[in-house]
């Protein structure tokens, strides 16, 4: 799980401090997200530690489990993220190199990533991310039923959005 963002879009939209600790029904936004990764059961790390970027972070968190058997590349502010997505993700891993989780025709998360990537993933610099690694696999798209896959807070106007939604 990437936790390493500084947020600048949700500070310039007129956050303070960091978004993944910003509340979100009483508890950080972080929390909602590490609750799914929880109750999926499936093994977690969390990647905190400020990268300079996204590839610099998916580096780390690999190389923090390198002797998993393939990962899962979840942002920390997907909080209405279903547990059943992460597993979904997770099984089509048994047959594919890359996995794109898609709702709707549009991408999300977690992408899924075999092993045979992890040199390239432990390779990984800058604001990129392992885009290069998707573009370059065969990469299965997976359509799921979770609009949490695709919903992420990157302002304090989706934040409130996601708020409303938990309420109703």
């Amino acid at each position: 799980m990437l936790a390493s963002g500084r947020g600048d879009r949700f500070v310039a939209s007129g956050g303070r401090g960091s978004k993944l600790h910003a509340l979100l029904a009483g508890k950080p936004l972080l929390e909602h997200t590490i609750a799914a990764v929880r109750a999926s059961g499936l093994p977690f790390h969390v990647e905190d530690a400020g990268h300079a970027g996204m590839g610099d972070s998916i580096a780390a968190a690999v190389g923090a489990t390198a002797d998993a058997g393939g990962w899962l590349v979840l942002p920390g502010d997907l909080p209405l993220i279903a547990p059943a997505s992460l597993l979904a993700v997770a099984a089509a891993l048994e047959t594919a190199s890359v996995v794109l989780p898609m709702y709707e025709g549009r991408r999300g998360h977690p992408v899924g990533f075999a092993v045979e990537h992890l040199p390239a993933l432990l390779a990984l610099r800058g604001a990129e991310g392992a885009a290069a690694i998707v573009r370059g696999a065969q990469a299965v798209r997976l359509e799921l039923q979770d609009e949490g896959i695709v919903t992420d807070v990157d302002t304090v106007q989706d934040l409130a959005r996601i708020e409303a939604a938990l309420r109703g």
